[in-house]
C-alpha cells in the first residue's frame, strides 16, 4: 500500500493524517505534495482555524521509505527531487499563517521526527518517542532538523542527538522545551484538537501575525523586529477583529473574531 495523507475537518479543524501503517506510515512524494496542496487550500478557507497533523495506527511516521530510497542510490538528481519535495512541505508548513500543530504517537522517527520539529505546535504522548538515527546508517538530516535544533537547543545538545543518531523520549523532549502539551498514550489526537479549538477562538490574523514575527526574528537585528512589530501591531488594531477586541473589552465579554 502506498502511503496516503488523508483529511478530514473536525470543527474549524483541518486533520491531516499520514496513513500507511505497515511501513508506521512511511513518506513517499506523493504524500508530500498532498502536504502542500492541503496547506495551500486551507490558506484561503475561513472556516479552517488550526490544522493538526497526525499519523494511523499508533505510530506518528517511521520516516521515509528506505527501500524506496535504495532504489535510487546512484542517481543524485532523482534523490535531490524526492528531497526537495519534502523540503517545499516543511517551507509550507512554516509559512502557513494558520497554526500547524503535530499530535504524536508512538514513533516519530527520521524524517517523522523532522516534521514535527517543524510544526508551530507539538502535542506528544507521554510514551512517544523521537528518532534521529540518520548517523546509524551513515546519513545527515533532512527535512529541516539541523535548522530547528540548532535554534532550540545548545550547539553541543544538537550534535550529540544527531552524532550519536539517538532516540529520544518525549519527556526528553519536554525537558529541552520541544514539547507543547504532554498527552496521556493514546490521547495525543484528542489533546491536539482541544489546544486548536483554544486557538479557533483567538483572532486568526493576530495569530498569523505573530507567527510571521516568530518566524522572522531569529533573522532580525533588534531595529528590524521593532520594525516589523510596529507595522503588524498598527495592522491589527485597525482590523476589524481589533475593533472586536476592543469593543469586547468595553462590554465585558468574550470576544467574537471574524476571519
Amino acid at each position: 500500500m502506498t502511503a496516503q495523507l488523508l483529511s478530514a475537518q473536525v470543527g474549524a479543524t483541518l486533520v491531516l493524517t499520514l496513513s500507511d501503517p505497515a511501513t508506521r506510515n512511511a513518506l513517499s512524494p506523493q504524500v508530500y505534495a498532498a502536504g502542500v496542496e492541503a496547506l495551500a487550500a486551507c490558506e484561503g478557507n475561513p472556516e479552517i482555524r488550526a490544522v493538526v497533523l497526525t499519523g494511523a495506527g499508533g505510530h506518528f511516521c517511521g520516516g521515509g521509505n528506505l527501500e524506496q530510497l535504495a532504489g535510487v542510490r546512484g542517481q543524485p538528481e532523482r534523490q535531490r527531487e524526492r528531497v526537495d519535495a519534502l523540503h517545499q512541505w516543511i517551507e509550507v508548513i512554516r509559512a502557513c499563517p494558520k497554526p500547524v500543530i503535530c499530535a504524536v504517537e508512538g514513533a516519530a522517527a527520521g524524517a517523522g521526527c523532522s516534521i514535527a520539529l517543524a510544526c508551530d505546535l507539538l502535542v506528544a504522548a507521554s510514551d512517544a518517542r523521537f528518532g534521529l538515527a540518520y548517523g546509524k546508517l551513515g546519513f545527515t538530516p533532512d527535512g529541516g532538523a539541523s535548522h530547528h535544533l540548532a535554534r532550540a537547543l545548545p550547539r553541543n545538545q544538537a550534535l550529540e542527538w544527531l552524532w550519536l543518531a539517538q532516540t529520544r523520549s518525549t519527556a526528553d523532549l519536554d525537558r529541552l522545551g520541544l514539547v507543547t502539551r504532554v498527552a496521556a498514550p493514546g490521547e495525543a489526537l484528542a489533546t491536539a484538537l482541544a489546544l486548536a479549538e483554544q486557538l479557533a477562538a483567538m483572532a486568526p490574523n493576530a495569530l498569523a501575525s505573530a507567527k510571521e514575527l516568530i518566524n522572522s526574528a531569529p533573522g532580525a537585528e533588534l531595529g528590524q523586529q521593532l520594525a516589523a512589530e510596529r507595522d503588524a501591531f498598527v495592522a491589527n488594531v485597525n482590523h476589524a477583529n481589533g475593533a472586536e477586541g476592543l469593543a469586547a473589552w468595553r462590554e465585558k465579554r468574550s470576544p467574537r473574531f471574524g476571519a
